[in-house]
């Protein structure tokens, strides 16, 4: 298989240990060893006794029934965990697609997300979002682009880049559609627990569905992406088996480390959860007053969930070199759309981190600079 570079993760290889600030990271605020050590009384002595041998592949069975308790409808039984959302992206891929299968991917769309597809050989439809209708998806183009050959509906879901969450509703008629089509629908699901209103909480697809697949990830909402621990949840016992199989060619199995602070961190998922909630909230108000003052540079469109945003530059300039004039002149780091391959006028901004305001100041600092009508 060849797949074509990662221009995303490529990007923050380049860039990200570079630079002061990264205005554009995924994931919340992380935490120290000590900071999780002090969420339990008895934690030192626990992590103590961890064996540094091997692993069971399919995940710590505790780890397992942690990550079954964020479902309502799966038991440990029904969880692999992997070395990150990554990993399971790549191997359900793998296991599922074959050279000429159909799938329909929400777009923009984090690479792995579609160029695996690609790269097996699948057709792939991008189902598109556009800021010009608030980053809505349209049902009537997804039931359109349905044929014979679809096997899978890829959504993201609160979705990166934009923050997109769409109502309960409009996501009960698209489990429906891949119901009635006999199509499997893979969900990822990292940004979970991060909507700003709990009510507008998603049912996750594996829950839902008997060909549901729900990806996630301790990265993102919880804020620990250098654990390197995901997973997939799914009921299809015949699929389940196929991707713990195809493990053994990849990672075989996890950090014992990382799955007994993994166990610790969801054992106090609310704590940590909230905490990130309090970090976006915060940041998410001081960005809703930088993107009124400056409305005639950028297009925002307020996300629904999630730690990032994905707003559009309105002047006539390469939003590449926009992003790359920034990191040059304040050490401040931005995704621009060309690595989503998503035109070059938007750029994914993070809020999820503490340093956030002081990140946005740099911003601002710049703006003023190049943009002197502005001032």
């Amino acid at each position: 298989m060849r797949i074509k570079d990662f221009k995303l993760e490529e990007y923050f290889a380049k860039y990200e240990f570079n630079v002061k600030y990264t205005l554009c990271s995924s994931d919340c605020e992380s935490f120290s060893v000590d900071e999780l050590l002090a969420l339990e009384q008895d934690s030192l002595e626990d992590l103590k006794e961890v064996s540094l041998g091997y692993t069971e592949s399919l995940g710590n069975p505790k780890l397992r029934k942690e990550i079954s308790k964020l479902y309502d409808n799966i038991s440990a039984d029904e969880v692999i965990v992997f070395s990150g959302a990554e990993e399971a992206i790549f191997i359900f891929m793998n296991v599922f697609l074959k050279k000429d299968d159909h799938i329909i991917v929400q777009y923009p769309a984090y690479q792995s997300l579609y160029e695996i597809a690609n790269a097996i050989g699948c057709k792939v439809t991008k189902w598109l979002m556009d800021d010009e209708n608030s980053w809505e998806l349209d049902l009537q183009f997804l039931e359109s682009h349905v044929t014979q050959s679809t096997k899978c509906i890829v959504v993201n879901f609160p979705h990166n880049p934009t923050g997109y969450l769409p109502t309960k509703d409009f996501y009960e008629r698209l489990v429906n559609i891949a119901k009635r089509n006999n199509i499997y629908v893979l969900s990822d699901e990292v940004y979970k627990f991060l909507e700003y209103r709990e009510a507008e909480r998603l049912a996750s697809v594996c829950d839902l569905y008997d060909k549901g697949i729900s990806i996630g990830v301790m990265s993102k909402s919880f804020g620990l992406a250098g654990l390197r621990i995901g997973w997939i949840a799914a009921k299809d016992k015949e699929l389940y088996r196929a991707v713990a199989s195809f493990k053994n060619y990849t990672t075989i199995c996890n950090s014992a480390l990382s799955e007994f602070f993994a166990i610790l961190a969801l054992r106090n998922r609310s704590i940590i959860i909230n905490r990130n909630l309090d970090i976006i909230t915060n940041n998410l108000n001081l960005l809703d007053t930088f993107f009124n003052k400056y409305k005639d540079l950028f297009k925002w469109i307020k996300p629904k969930a999630g730690s990032i945003a994905f707003p559009r530059l309105l002047v006539n300039d390469s939003v590449e070199d926009f992003c790359l004039d920034l990191l040059k002149e304040k050490s401040v780091l931005l995704m621009p759309s060309t690595n989503y391959d998503y035109g070059d006028r938007h750029f994914r901004i993070g809020f999820g981190r503490k340093n956030m305001p002081e990140a946005l100041k740099k911003l601002e600092e710049y703006i003023k600079e190049k943009y002197e009508v502005l001032n």
